[in-house]
């Protein structure tokens, strides 16, 4: 009955630090959410709005090639940290 919890830092397996796709989709996510919050109060809650923002945000996104190289190029270094956190986990073992 001796449970084991993971401490805050040991990352899960399926770590969303590697997954450039969901780094994309944070971005785009807060961005969204930046643009709705300076809505007026009833805009805000808008489908129309929500709509509106993601094609913006999306539209001005696809031009940004720095932004995808930027993101690309971090794999290497985001792969690194996850490799040293996970030797220093079976370390622990």
């Amino acid at each position: 009955n001796d449970v084991k919890f993971w401490g805050n830092d040991i990352w899960p397996g399926n770590s969303p630090d590697l997954n450039v796709a969901e780094c994309i989709g944070s971005i785009i996510k807060d961005e969204v959410e930046t643009k709705m919050l300076s809505e007026t109060e009833y805009n805000r809650y808008h489908e129309d709005t929500l709509k509106m923002y993601i094609v913006n945000v999306l539209t001005s996104m696809e031009e940004d090639t720095e932004l995808f190289e930027t993101l690309l190029c971090s794999y290497p270094s985001r792969l690194n940290i996850r490799c040293k956190s996970l030797c220093n986990n079976v370390k622990r073992c």
